[in-house]
């Protein structure tokens, strides 16, 4: 009886194993078909297989830039600098010439100004706006002499991290490079009309594909080399202390400030009453010639009105 159960037993174990080994080797056929089917197709397309399987060693699975991910250093970030200022000095000609001055010596430029407002003896209303491009590496220098220019009321500055952006549309370029002479390749070996066409299509859209991921390279090359600053500078007969001050030192100031604004609206007062003197004087006169012809009018409408009230009198008696 043990005999018959360990021969079974046997028979089970042999059984299995001869079954494993067969859906080994059926696995393992069909795995080789298809990767012959597909040493057929790639060849027939007439690309070489033996250049992914080289990559793929080459690479050891590892994530580069061919997968749209690359591992940034700390110093090829990507950054974009703007910086906003507001000024305000009592020299507003020498300080717009000196700045200009400035970003050229620097190597950058002018994108956009404008000056609006006027100046004279008594008062200074003058206003400026620029937007500047500001070489990146430049930047600090050319801030630490616009804050000598004139007094700092405002500034502010953004950084904008691009560089995963930057990375992102730099792999998407070599790849549609690389799908280009892939197509070219393909369209010289080409013989069949409806694959040429084919072909040509694509490559017309991946040529369209490329032209835009070039613009955005050249866009966010620009506004990383170039750094945007913008500038506001008031011509002011009185600047403004921004500097930290003691409880006395800002009563002080808060009522130098408030007499100051007095003489200026007593003074603005004055000049507005003189410099309207002609205007003053014509309506003075105007006036004084409509009030001369309503009193005659007046006068010689009560005198009529006494006159009928007397001839009245006179018909009744």
């Amino acid at each position: 009886m043990k005999k018959k159960v360990l021969a079974c037993v046997l028979s089970g174990i042999l059984a299995v194993s001869i079954f494993g080994c067969g859906s080994k080797s059926m696995v393992a056929t069909e795995s080789a078909m298809e990767n012959a089917a597909y040493d057929d197709m790639a060849y027939d397309s007439g690309y070489d297989t033996t250049e992914s399987a080289s990559a793929e060693e080459a690479g050891g699975g590892a994530v580069t830039s061919e997968n749209g991910i690359e591992e940034v250093q700390e110093t090829d970030r990507k950054l974009i600098r703007n910086v906003n200022l507001s000024l305000q000095t009592k020299e507003f000609d020498t300080v717009l010439e000196n700045m200009s001055q400035k970003v050229k010596d620097l190597g950058g430029y002018i994108q956009d100004s404008s000056v609006w407002g006027s100046s004279s003896d008594y008062s200074s209303s003058r206003s400026a706006s620029y937007t500047l491009r500001i070489p990146s590496d430049k930047l600090d220098e050319f801030i630490d002499v616009v804050e000598t220019l004139g007094n700092v009321t405002y500034k502010n500055e953004s950084v904008d991290d691009v560089t995963l952006r930057y990375v992102d549309v730099d792999s998407h370029k070599k790849a549609l490079e690389t799908e280009q002479e892939r197509l070219l390749a393909l369209l010289e070996k080409a013989e069949n009309v409806e694959d040429i066409i084919t072909i040509e299509n694509r490559l017309s859209d991946v040529r369209y594909e490329l032209e835009n991921y070039e613009s955005q390279i050249r866009l966010l090359d620009n506004q990383i080399d170039y750094s945007t600053v913008y500038v506001d500078i008031s011509e002011v007969s009185r600047v403004t202390d921004t500097g930290k001050q003691g409880f006395f030192e800002e009563v002080a100031s808060r009522f130098s400030d408030s007499v100051y604004v007095v003489l200026m609206g007593l003074r603005g007062f004055a000049i507005g009453i003189l410099g309207s003197l002609p205007i003053l004087v014509v309506w003075g006169v105007i006036l004084a010639v409509v009030v001369i012809l309503l009193r005659k009018f007046v006068f010689k409408k009560s005198k009529k009105n006494k006159k009928n009230t007397d001839q009245t009198s006179e018909n009744q008696q």
